[in-house]
């Protein structure tokens, strides 16, 4: 029997600015540990803290321009481009540009608080 879920559970989130997060399938509103799928909407200007995550991170942006730095430099992917930050590598997420952006997020497996690793404060 397939399991249906009818609305997200809203996340807080980490970052100089009120982020929207919209968690469908994850620890939270699912309570699946797989998978973690979650719609994201975030304010220009907003920056969150380095995090060197055990999971992946597939990230398709919908609308605005998501910057993903790493060790290695920054990525600005638009609406319409993907990314895959894999398990294990330094990265920080941002929305410079005016208008925000709206994106999707797909971690495995499943975000956690406990095996996210934020740089500290």
């Amino acid at each position: 029997m397939p399991t249906h879920i009818q609305h997200p559970t809203i996340v807080q989130a980490a970052g100089n600015k009120p982020k929207i997060i919209e968690e469908y399938f994850g620890r939270v509103n699912s309570k699946t540990e797989d998978v973690s799928i979650a719609r994201m909407k975030s304010p220009s200007g907003w920056i969150e803290p380095g995090q060197t995550p055990e999971f992946d991170e597939y990230t398709v942006v919908l609308r605005g321009t998501l910057r993903v730095s790493t060790r290695g430099g920054s990525t600005d992917v638009h609406a319409g481009e993907g990314i895959i930050v894999h398990r294990g590598e330094w990265v920080q997420y941002s929305t410079p540009g005016s208008d925000g952006a709206e994106y999707v997020a797909v971690c495995l497996p499943a975000f956690s608080m406990d095996t996210v690793h934020r740089d500290a404060d």
